[in-house]
């Protein structure tokens, strides 16, 4: 019996005894909207900041620090995709509901109203490595004038699963926060495509955008990149491979809570392995769809924390989670970044899990993150 037979079986048996609530939802019944509530009564809860919704249920073993904001969206995930991802095929996997999911359900469900964004969101397609073709979500804000700075987006998922429009929310926001327009590139996936395509596909993409900014109504000299997750280590190769190839950098680039080397030992690691949404076997799983053999871990582009050379690339941020496997992933390449002499900021959330980031309207620590990364680019973009 191999590695991933065996977590098959053990996360079956767990689930027979896993039980989910929701705050004001006892029964587990399928989420029905409740009435609309007025302006004035989502401005008095907060809908940005997210403080009507709540879970009420106890703070579980992995996350004892968790908000009951993060929380009402972990149990939401959980009682809309109960079934672990690494039992599913990875096409299987890709159709289940995500946190962007979680959070419209719960939005759904105490009749929170929240206005379109003053955007305008275009689909186009650009070219990725081999002459493939890749979808992009174009982002772009209202009520600014141009050329306008542009950011180039990477989605998370482990290379293997999601989509520009599951991580839509994050794009959006930084679109407003930014006054910038977003690029949320897609990028070919494991098993399907194996390492390192989704990398050379992100460095193909951002070409494009740097060459074809005016395009867009871009600035092509204000250009910078953006992950979350897989998609925050994406964001740094394509620095690496700009800087090595000779090719203009970006002007800055965020990593959020992002992939950072291949060591599953961590003390985050083993003292979240439990956590949710993302958990040590779902990393497993991810490497396994992804790599084509364990050494794949060892090569620069994954190994950012030890194997790569981060030196001369552009001012780096990097966010992360404090329930999060992933956490000293980005604690220790914030540390290399520094002693490689690349300005950079770090900052940790508390009380929040992997893939926070775009769930600003219920977590406010999400809005927190998002505004600082804002800043950051704004600065940048000068």
């Amino acid at each position: 019996m191999n590695q991933f037979t065996a977590l098959r079986i053990l996360a079956a048996v767990a689930i027979t005894g896993l039980t989910l609530t929701l705050a004001g939802c006892q029964d587990n019944a399928q989420l029905a909207p409740r009435s609309g509530r007025s302006a004035e009564t989502n401005a008095r809860f907060g809908v940005e900041s997210g403080t009507a919704i709540v879970s009420n249920s106890p703070k579980p073993d992995w996350g004892p620090t968790i908000t009951p904001q993060m929380l009402a969206i972990v149990e939401e995930n959980g009682r809309q995709s109960p079934i672990p991802l690494y039992l599913l095929s990875p096409q299987e996997a890709r159709r289940r509901p995500s946190i962007k999911d979680a959070v419209n359900a719960l939005l759904s469900f105490y009749g929170i109203f929240v206005p379109p964004a003053p955007v305008d969101i275009t689909n186009r397609t650009v070219p990725g490595s081999g002459g493939a073709s890749l979808r992009a979500l174009v982002v772009t804000p209202r009520g600014v004038s141009g050329p306008l700075p542009v950011i180039v987006y990477y989605h998370g998922g482990g290379w293997v699963i999601a989509n520009p429009d599951v991580y839509e929310r994050s794009a959006v926001a930084m679109a407003q926060k930014t006054g910038a327009i977003v690029v949320s590139v897609e990028y070919r996936k494991g098993p399907e495509f194996k390492f390192p395509t989704a990398h050379l596909d992100a460095y193909e993409a951002y070409k494009w955008v740097r060459q074809n900014a005016a395009t867009l109504g871009g600035n092509s000299a204000k250009v910078a990149v953006m992950g979350e997750s897989a998609g925050g280590s994406l964001a740094v190769n394509v620095c690496m491979y700009a800087r090595n190839e000779g090719f203009p950098m970006p002007v800055h680039q965020v990593a959020v809570y992002p992939v950072a080397n291949n060591d599953l030992n961590t003390e985050s690691y083993i003292r979240y392995q439990n956590a949710k949404p993302l958990d040590r076997p779902l990393v497993q799983y991810f490497v396994a769809n992804y790599f084509r053999t364990p050494a794949d871990g060892d090569s620069p582009q994954i190994s950012l924390t030890d194997v790569a050379n981060l030196a001369g690339l552009p001012p780096v941020t990097i966010i992360a989670a404090e329930i999060d496997p992933l956490q000293f992933d980005g604690k220790n390449l914030f540390g290399r970044f520094v002693a490689a002499g690349v300005p950079a900021d770090y900052r940790l959330y508390m009380g929040v899990t992997h893939e926070f980031f775009g769930a600003d309207l219920v977590v406010p620590e999400a809005g927190q993150a998002q505004d600082f990364a804002a800043a950051r680019l704004r600065q940048a973009f000068r």
